[in-house]
């Protein structure tokens, strides 16, 4: 099971703090570090000090780690142009030396849109599809050779499709709650299909859809890896639990019951039961990204207990 520390910097956090958090990450033996792809803070708070850009932000710390993996959950499609895309994550997975992995949505939170002046379509999992063809058709095509498209949304014409990723295929990930197009568009084009902030019984569920799509299209349903993404929040004892779930505005029993909480045994026993229905990989959405204790602890008490 591998482990990779999830951000949303949305809610505040400079580059500064994210690179704290991504140098611990590595430190500490996690497998990644991923962060949302946010403009706006969700919920209470002020979001001071402001967004930061999820590419800029993993271009910096592409410079300054040497092991970790670094990726988004999930990066908007509304943000970008996806032949801009194309680039951007390539530059990115050059400057890491090959270690990059796209998460691409649809975009969905109308606020943030309006807040910085972004369209906001009204038919998005259409373009989706036509974006993730073009992403992964561009890095795919050969040197020397270029790349077309001509569809409803976007039209590509002589592309030389570069700048090439170090990577043969910067993994790609799909996810979400959508029972039919969303497996079909996984099968498709994803390396990896995400289930974020969902039971071990609406994963079990999910991920079977996802490998009939995937047995349908002519894969393997193996093929792909399967993960979860929940909100962590584990304390050496139930005061600590407490301070810590707080510290995030959440109750302990909520946290417990749609998260990955309480005593290292708790966690390391429901992370058990997302491993028994093919879960390979849990993105932990830390919250409070001052708490670098609690990575520790997650990392000597959670992660060393771990197949």
């Amino acid at each position: 099971m591998d482990l990779r520390i999830f951000t949303e910097p949305q809610q505040g956090a400079t580059y500064d703090t994210l690179l704290t958090v991504a140098k611990a990450t590595e430190d500490l033996g996690f497998d990644a570090f991923f962060r949302s792809d946010h403009y706006l803070k969700m919920g209470s708070g002020d979001g001071l000090p402001g967004p930061t850009d999820a590419w800029i932000t993993l271009a910096g710390l592409a410079r300054e780690t040497k092991r970790i993996r670094l990726g988004t959950l999930m990066t908007a499609g509304t943000f970008r142009l996806p032949g801009v895309l194309a680039i951007q994550v390539a530059q990115v997975d050059q400057m890491s030396g090959g270690r990059v992995e796209l998460g691409l949505g649809a975009g969905w939170f109308e606020d943030e849109h309006k807040a910085y002046g972004i369209p906001f379509p009204k038919e998005k999992f259409g373009r989706l599809e036509e974006q993730l063809e073009i992403v992964t058709g561009l890095w795919a095509t050969e040197p020397g050779r270029t790349f077309d498209f001509h569809g409803t949304y976007y039209d590509l014409k002589d592309s030389p499709a570069l700048p090439k990723p170090v990577q043969p295929k910067i993994p790609v990930l799909v996810g979400g709650h959508g029972a039919t197009r969303t497996p079909k568009l996984a099968a498709k084009f994803a390396d990896e299909f995400n289930m974020p902030f969902a039971s071990v019984e609406d994963s079990e569920r999910q991920f079977g859809r996802v490998r009939a799509a995937a047995e349908e299209a002519g894969r393997k349903g193996d093929d792909l890896v399967y993960s979860n993404a929940l909100v962590v929040c584990v304390g050496s004892n139930d005061q600590e639990v407490a301070r810590r779930a707080a510290a995030i505005g959440r109750e302990v029993e909520e946290l417990k019951l749609n998260g990955l909480a309480g005593s290292p045994a708790e966690v390391v026993d429901k992370i058990g039961r997302y491993a028994a229905i093919g879960s390979r990989r849990i993105y932990l959405q830390v919250l409070d990204l001052g708490d670098l204790d609690h990575l520790e602890l997650i990392s000597a008490q959670v992660q060393t207990q771990l197949p």
